[in-house]
C-alpha cells in the first residue's frame, strides 16, 4: 500500500470509527444511517477530529496540524526521510528529496488537501 493510502486508512478506515466518537465526529452521521454509509462520499470524514482522536493518545505532545512528521507519527506511520521521500514521489514533488522544510510543509498541504479531495473535511488553516 502506498504511504498516502496508509494516511488514507488511518483516518476513514475502519480504526478511524473509533477515534471519531471521542472527538464528537459521529453526529454528522443521520439516524437509522447504516455501518456502510460511512464510506459513502457525501458523508464527509471530519479529518481534524479523527486526528485530534489519535493525538489525545499519544504521550508526547505533536504539532500534527503543520507538521508532515508529527502527522505521520500521530497514526502510528513511519515518518522517516525515506519514507516521506515515497509520500513526496507520490504525490508529484518536484523539489529535491532532501527532507528540506519546503518539500515536508509540502507534503502536509498535500497530503490535507488530497485528504479533502478524498471525501474529508479539513479546516481552512490546515491547508494554506
Amino acid at each position: 500500500m502506498s504511504i498516502f493510502g496508509k494516511i488514507m486508512s488511518a483516518i476513514f478506515g475502519g480504526s478511524s470509527a473509533q477515534a471519531a466518537p471521542a472527538a464528537g465526529a459521529t453526529p454528522t452521521a443521520a439516524p437509522g444511517a447504516t455501518p456502510s454509509a460511512a464510506a459513502e462520499p457525501a458523508q464527509r470524514v471530519d479529518v481534524e477530529a479523527v486526528v485530534a482522536g489519535y493525538a489525545a493518545n499519544k504521550k508526547e505532545k505533536l504539532d500534527w496540524r503543520r507538521s508532515i512528521v508529527d502527522l505521520m507519527k500521530v497514526l502510528d506511520l513511519d515518518s522517516s526521510l525515506a519514507a516521506r521521500k515515497e509520500l513526496a514521489q507520490e504525490l508529484g514533488y518536484k523539489g529535491k528529496l532532501d527532507g528540506s522544510a519546503e518539500m515536508n510543509i509540502w507534503l502536509h498541504k498535500q497530503v490535507m488537501l488530497k485528504l479533502e479531495q478524498s471525501g474529508g473535511k479539513v479546516p481552512a488553516d490546515m491547508k494554506d
